[in-house]
């Protein structure tokens, strides 16, 4: 009998000393497609995280995958992607096209687009998504850039990066 409340005891205590822990990681990927002399970008973000933040900055309330959802929310994701994500492209500020959004479980993915890019060489990135309301927030970008893959991780306290190719 104490074997077994000794096995038990050792299985349990492990078990109750992790608490439930949510992380806070974005990912970013950015690939240069030279065919269409464009750069492709797509984040991942968790939903309930980019709908807090967002309703927090603009006083509103998204209510997102819901029947209440505001019908012209994309007005809002691209708001607050533009004042959050800036890139520069061999040195020059670069806008980005907002394609669109889709849900797919608990994460929202963005599309953006960088036209007339006939080379890539370094890309600057300064990426201030959700460290505002999350200082943990991390921000993970991979790129691929031809053949060549690079990445760097950024946050709250270094939210500026450059990825040379």
């Amino acid at each position: 009998m104490n074997t077994k409340k000794t096995i038990l005891l050792l299985f349990l205590i492990p078990l109750l000393s992790f608490s439930t822990h949510k992380y806070y990681l974005s990912l970013t990927q950015i690939e240069y497609r030279s065919e269409l002399q464009a750069v492709q970008i797509t984040m991942n973000v968790f939903m309930d995280d980019i709908e807090l933040a967002i309703n927090k900055d603009y006083n509103i309330n998204l209510q997102l995958t819901t029947k209440k959802e505001l019908k012209n929310n994309d007005i809002y994701f691209i708001k607050y992607l533009n004042e959050k994500l800036q890139l520069k492209i061999d040195d020059v500020p670069r806008a980005f096209n907002y394609i669109g959004k889709e849900y797919d479980g608990d994460l929202v993915y963005f599309y953006l687009e960088i036209e007339d890019i006939k080379q890539l060489e370094k890309i600057e990135i300064i990426n201030k998504v959700l460290t505002k309301h999350f200082p943990e927030q991390q921000n993970l970008i991979k790129s691929k850039i031809g053949k060549k893959h690079k990445s760097i991780l950024l946050s709250a306290k270094n939210d500026k990066g450059l990825l040379k190719f």
